[in-house]
C-alpha cells in the first residue's frame, strides 16, 4: 500500500453494512490521503463491533452529530439506496463533501434535487462508481481520448452469475448484521427488475457513458425466462456511437463482464473480473498505426481505495474530479428510468424526455 501522506481526509462512514465492511472501511484506513476518522449507525451492537475492528477515531449512533462535528470533513454514504439523497443533502448543508454510494437515487427528481445542494455548498459530490478507478479501464479511456480517433461503435455487458457468493465468500470478510440496522421503507428486493438495474445496471451504464459520452436515447427489451433476467439495450449515444448493452442476472457461467469498442485508429477489447477480487480487467487496445496490441498491468486493483484517493485529491489539493460527479449521478439514473420506460412502452425512449422512478 502507498505510504500515507501527511495531510489526509478526515472521513466519515454513514452505514455499517455490507458495502462498508467490505470495501470502504480498509479503502479509508489503506488510503494514501484520508483516514477512517468516524463512523456512523443507528445499530449499537454493528457500530460498536466495526468500531472494534476498524479502530476510526470516533463512532456516533446519530447522523446529525457526526455533520456537526468540526474535525469531519467528508462522508461516504455507505447505506440503502433510499436514503442516499436525504444523506447527502444532510451532510452538503453542513459543509461536508460526499462520496455516496451508487445509484446516486432511486429516481430522476430527487437526483436533480441535488444539483442545486452541490452548487450553493461548494463541497464536492462524487457518486461511486468506482470502475472508472479500474487501471484497465482507464487505460481503455485514455486511448479512446487520444489515438484511437472517432469511435464508431460500443458493445458492454455485465452478467451475474448463479456462483458469485461461493467464489466472494472466499475473499470477502465475514459480513457481520445487526436485527437493528435501520431498512428502508420498502423492501428493495420486492421488485428484482428495479433492483437488479440499480444494483448492477448502474454500473454498466456508467461505464458505457465514461467511454462512449452522453446517451441520447434507448430502445430495451427485457426476457425473464428460467430465473434469469436479460435487457437488451440498443444505444443511440449523442456523438453518433451506435451502442448495445447486456445486462444479464443471473448467468450460469463465470461472472461474465466487458465491453468492445471499434474506433477510426484501433479497436479495444476488455474483460472485467468480479470486483471483490480486486483484480484490473484485462484491455486488449490494437493500434492500427503499428498494428500492434497493448495491455496494461494494472498491479494496483484496489478500485475502492483508489477512488477515495481520487476524490481526497480533489478536495485536498484542487485537482480535477477523476470520478463521477453529480452530472454524471443524474445521468446514469436517467438512462436507468429510460431503459425502464421502454422495456414497459416497448418503443425507443429519449432521456431529455422521462421523468419518474423505475
Amino acid at each position: 500500500m502507498p505510504p500515507k501522506e501527511d495531510r489526509r481526509l478526515r472521513v466519515g462512514v454513514l452505514g455499517c453494512g455490507p458495502i462498508a465492511q467490505a470495501a470502504h472501511f480498509e479503502a479509508c484506513t489503506k488510503a494514501r490521503n484520508a483516514d477512517l476518522y468516524a463512523i456512523c449507525d443507528v445499530a449499537d451492537d454493528l457500530r460498536d463491533r466495526m468500531a472494534a475492528t476498524h479502530a476510526p477515531t470516533t463512532s456516533y449512533n446519530d447522523y446529525d452529530k457526526m455533520l456537526a462535528d468540526p474535525q469531519l470533513e467528508a462522508v461516504i454514504i455507505a447505506t440503502s439506496d433510499a436514503f442516499h439523497v436525504p444523506a447527502a443533502l444532510r451532510a452538503l448543508q453542513a459543509g461536508k463533501h460526499v462520496l455516496c454510494e451508487k445509484p446516486l437515487a432511486v429516481n430522476i427528481d430527487e437526483a436533480e434535487t441535488l444539483r442545486a445542494a452541490v452548487k450553493s455548498s461548494g463541497c464536492t459530490l462524487q457518486v461511486g462508481h468506482m470502475k472508472r478507478y479500474d487501471a484497465g479501464l482507464q487505460a481503455a479511456k485514455a486511448f479512446i481520448d487520444g489515438p484511437m480517433g472517432q469511435m464508431v461503435a460500443l458493445k458492454a455487458w455485465y452478467c451475474d452469475n448463479t456462483h458469485r457468493y461461493a467464489m466472494t465468500d472466499a475473499v470477502q470478510p465475514l459480513m457481520v448484521t445487526s436485527k437493528n440496522a435501520r431498512k428502508p421503507s420498502e423492501n428493495p428486493k420486492a421488485d428484482l427488475d428495479r433492483y437488479y438495474m440499480l444494483a448492477h445496471g448502474s454500473h454498466l451504464v456508467d461505464t458505457a457513458r465514461y467511454f462512449a459520452g452522453e446517451i441520447k436515447a434507448v430502445d430495451a427489451r427485457l426476457l425473464n425466462r428460467a430465473g434469469i433476467r436479460c435487457w437488451f439495450v440498443d444505444v443511440e449515444f449523442a456523438n453518433g456511437t451506435l451502442g448495445h448493452l447486456d445486462l444479464t442476472v443471473a448467468v450460469r457461467m463465470d461472472w461474465h463482464e466487458g465491453f468492445q469498442i471499434y474506433g477510426a485508429q484501433g479497436s479495444i477489447l476488455g474483460k472485467t473480473y468480479n470486483p471483490w477480487y480486486y483484480k484490473s480487467s484485462e484491455v486488449d487496445i490494437f493500434h492500427e498505426s503499428d498494428g500492434s496490441t497493448h495491455r496494461v498491468l494494472g498491479a494496483d486493483g484496489h478500485f475502492y481505495r483508489r477512488q477515495l484517493e481520487g476524490f481526497a485529491d480533489t478536495i485536498l489539493n484542487d485537482t480535477p474530479q477523476t470520478g463521477a460527479d453529480i452530472e454524471d449521478g443524474i445521468a446514469s439514473v436517467r438512462a436507468m428510468v429510460a431503459i425502464a420506460q421502454s422495456v414497459r412502452s416497448g418503443q425507443p425512449v429519449t432521456l431529455a424526455e422521462v421523468s419518474g422512478a423505475l
